[in-house]
């Protein structure tokens, strides 16, 4: 079933409250997903670096003197923040393989989560309440956020498996649906270079726009080509650094709304995921359309819909 929740901030003055309001939200969404949840949090940049959340089922094993072999093996700085389960690696721009062949190669397992100058992802195994206290996303701030819970229906209960999925630098997305054409993707995808971790469908709908995105698409371009090229029936809210979008497929059999203010855009598989947002009593609040791009942007362009053909 899974639930999903995004919130992006227009109002600055609200940034310090984006992971206490996505908190609030995703907890609403537990009986749509009690398995496994994830946040992704649009937060502030490392000043040229790339931040790299990873993450160990064993961590004080696999990040005691992670820094100091991670140094010695790339020969330059790196920071490290652990956050239980997961921690944040900072790192030169440029160096994102180069540090996942040296990850792979340790005796204690590291896993990717999420690359980017403002992206974190944080995902367990649990309840969206215990997944949110765990990494403490209450206190986050940010300009936006995406989240999910997870309801396992066709894998295996794991990290891994829960969502936001990360295929490329600041971009992220949540799904709720099933592909139909997720394996040959797959293997075309990973043809092309991106680098997809797990058997999940969601992932390879991630990777698509990446690739799309890769070869010159904005996201609003990305997510109508996916109308075209992706079977199966989804809802889809993908986060960039700049950016937030939503696309259902043609049929729309999963529920969504959206409500929007001068201050913020905020999207939930149903109504009750928003009733505590502020100003929401005189939001703008609708259900999206079927084959629509929905697409906001912290440049400046308006606001945008995009009804595909």
């Amino acid at each position: 079933m899974c639930g999903i929740v995004g919130l992006f901030l227009k109002d600055k003055a609200l940034e310090p409250e984006l992971g206490r309001l996505l908190t609030g939200m995703l907890i609403t969404m537990t009986d749509r997903g009690p398995d496994s949840a994830g946040i992704a949090i649009y937060g502030s940049e490392t000043d040229g670096k790339t931040k790299v959340v990873v993450q160990s089922d064993t961590p004080s094993t696999a990040f005691s003197g992670l820094e100091d072999t991670l140094q010695t093996a790339m020969g330059q700085p790196i920071g490290i923040d652990v956050k239980d389960t997961h921690a944040v690696l900072t790192i030169p721009t440029g160096t994102t393989e180069q540090l996942r062949a040296i990850l792979a190669e340790l005796e204690t397992p590291i896993r990717f989560m999420s690359r980017g100058e403002t992206l974190e992802i944080y995902k367990e195994v649990g309840l969206p309440k215990n997944v949110a206290a765990q990494f403490e996303i209450a206190q986050m701030s940010g300009t936006h956020g995406i989240g999910h819970t997870r309801m396992a229906t066709e894998s295996a209960v794991t990290t891994m498996g829960a969502h936001p999925f990360n295929t490329g630098d600041d971009q992220c997305l949540v799904h709720n649906g099933s592909l139909s054409n997720h394996n040959r993707l797959r293997s075309k995808l990973r043809r092309e270079g991106i680098h997809i971790e797990t058997e999940n469908d969601t992932e390879v709908g991630a990777a698509y726009l990446t690739w799309q995105m890769q070869r010159g698409a904005t996201l609003g371009q990305a997510l109508e080509r996916s109308l075209e090229d992706l079977d199966g029936f989804f809802t889809f809210v993908v986060g960039t650094k700049d950016g937030f979008g939503v696309v259902r497929d043609p049929i729309a059999c999963k529920p969504a709304v959206m409500a929007e203010t001068d201050q913020y855009v905020a999207f939930g598989s149903e109504y009750r995921a928003l009733v505590d947002l502020p100003g929401i009593e005189t939001a703008r609040v609708w259900e999206p359309e079927p084959a629509t791009v929905y697409f906001w942007n912290h440049d400046g362009t308006p606001s945008n819909t995009t009804k595909a053909a």
